[in-house]
């Protein structure tokens, strides 16, 4: 096997790079799902829940010319058995993978965490599952369960392990082998599922589930007196109690938003004042023909009686223009000026 399954390369590539739907005991039928359908199946204990719209960000005109203007790049070069992969599976990225839902649990200490991903695809099984088997080979000690109804396949490959799992015919489930078995407990109602938390029930109401990517964390208070004593400065988030980020593109702008929860208005206020302190500094910084107050400009940060939002919309050529002058000293049409 090439280091891990096609499959597992699928799930992976999704996390670098929502239309209404009746709710089946296993999940959302593929590319009919909204954020709250994926987000019932994902287990209770988690520290953190993201969710990616792929098939919209990987259709985005920006991503594809992307993609064509480095296809001869070294990475491109590693997936050149993608359109076997297409063939033998019958899977396009860009027309049968829709969305991805994840959970990180474990625990908060370096290298404790673990996680469980939900891929929402149009899929075969037989054709999938012969592929995987048939690129492992060799190298990948495969093995199989049974499940509460389910046949869970497990994978080992050196150091590497994991489970996965196809839910229906519209999911499959990967992760270590006790979150794929609670994602398969909390879709037969066997198990309480993220929904049935109190603070990210509230997180998810004030988060932007429609957005190519988002990420909500519930932040325990021993993790804030933690990073209180390990830098001073950060004191100011002590009492944040939970994050969510969300990145979109519309109208050629890239919108970005952070916002800190915290139910202490006055701290609030004081946690935006000197993060506009800090941005009115970086302002001021000038590098070669950068001019960091180009960028910072574009965000704006305020507060309100429960949080704190940053937030940001970029025209998407601003971050290209920085960093040529950056690297180079000029903008690229600036170059093409003095040719």
């Amino acid at each position: 096997m090439k280091k891990l399954t096609v499959f597992v390369i699928v799930f992976i590539f999704a996390l670098f790079t929502f239309i209404s739907c009746e709710m089946t005991s296993t999940g959302p039928g593929a590319g009919k799902a909204k954020a709250d359908n994926m987000l019932r199946l994902l287990p209770k204990d988690a520290l953190a829940i993201f969710f990616i719209n792929f098939n919209k960000a990987i259709n985005l005109e920006i991503v594809d010319n992307l993609i064509k203007k480095n296809i001869d790049s070294e990475f491109f070069k590693e997936l050149t058995d993608y359109q076997e992969f297409i063939n033998k599976t019958g899977i396009d990225l860009q027309k049968d993978v829709y969305f991805i839902a994840g959970a990180i649990t474990g625990e908060l200490e370096k290298d404790k965490q673990e996680g469980v991903g939900i891929i929402n695809l149009k899929y075969e099984k037989d054709s999938l599952l012969a592929f995987i088997k048939e690129t492992s080979e060799g190298d990948t000690e495969f093995t199989e369960e049974d499940y509460n109804e389910f046949t869970i396949y497990n994978y080992k490959e050196k150091d590497e392990e994991g489970s996965f799992v196809f839910l229906n015919d519209s999911n499959i489930v990967i992760g270590n082998k006790e979150n794929v078995k609670s994602v398969i407990n909390v879709s037969q109602k066997k198990e309480e599922g993220i929904l049935k938390d109190e603070a990210f029930s509230a997180l998810f109401a004030k988060t932007n589930k429609k957005a190519l990517f988002w990420i909500g964390a519930v932040i325990p208070p021993k993790a804030m007196s933690e990073i209180k004593g390990e830098a001073q400065m950060l004191s100011m988030f002590e009492s944040v109690n939970a994050v969510s980020i969300y990145f979109d593109y519309q109208n050629a702008n890239v919108n970005t938003e952070i916002k800190l929860m915290s139910s202490d208005e006055v701290k609030n206020q004081e946690m935006a004042d000197s993060l506009n302190q800090f941005k009115a500094m970086g302002a001021m910084i000038q590098v070669q023909d950068l001019n960091m107050a180009e960028l910072l400009d574009k965000i704006e940060i305020t507060s309100g009686p429960d949080h704190v939002k940053i937030y940001a919309s970029i025209p998407e050529e601003l971050p290209k223009t920085l960093i040529e002058k950056l690297t180079t000293g000029k903008p690229e049409e600036d170059k093409e000026k003095i040719k």
